[in-house]
């Protein structure tokens, strides 16, 4: 996604490696569940450095960032973000070796949670 590159400098792969959960619909914006887990063995060879939430439509498109350590965290996380408007949630992750990896799900919310 352009916006990733913009953001980063640096080129996202789409990857099935990252599994954000998020509602396809909810009733409002102010608190909307995530469940984020990146497949990885957290070893010193491969591992998360950290994974970064972006919500585009919003007013600050940084929602989130989560850092992990080799050996000592689990590459998952739950939480609720703020959504201003329906759009597609960015989870983008970067790995030891400096690569980027992305997933995105549509979010469809009724009511503005970034007044």
């Amino acid at each position: 996604m352009d916006i990733v590159k913009r953001l980063t400098g640096k080129t996202p792969t789409a990857s099935d490696r990252l599994h954000l959960v998020m509602p396809r619909t909810f009733p409002n914006g102010y608190t909307v569940p995530l469940t984020l887990a990146i497949d990885s063995p957290m070893t010193e060879a491969d591992h998360v450095r950290h994974v970064s939430v972006l919500a585009p439509r919003n007013p600050l498109i940084e929602v989130a960032t989560f850092h992990f350590l080799p050996q000592r965290s689990e590459p998952r996380v739950s939480t609720r973000i703020r959504l201003a408007e329906p759009q597609h949630v960015l989870a983008v992750a970067e790995m030891n070796d400096g690569t980027l990896l992305m997933t995105e799900s549509w979010v469809e919310v009724a009511t503005n949670g970034c007044k």
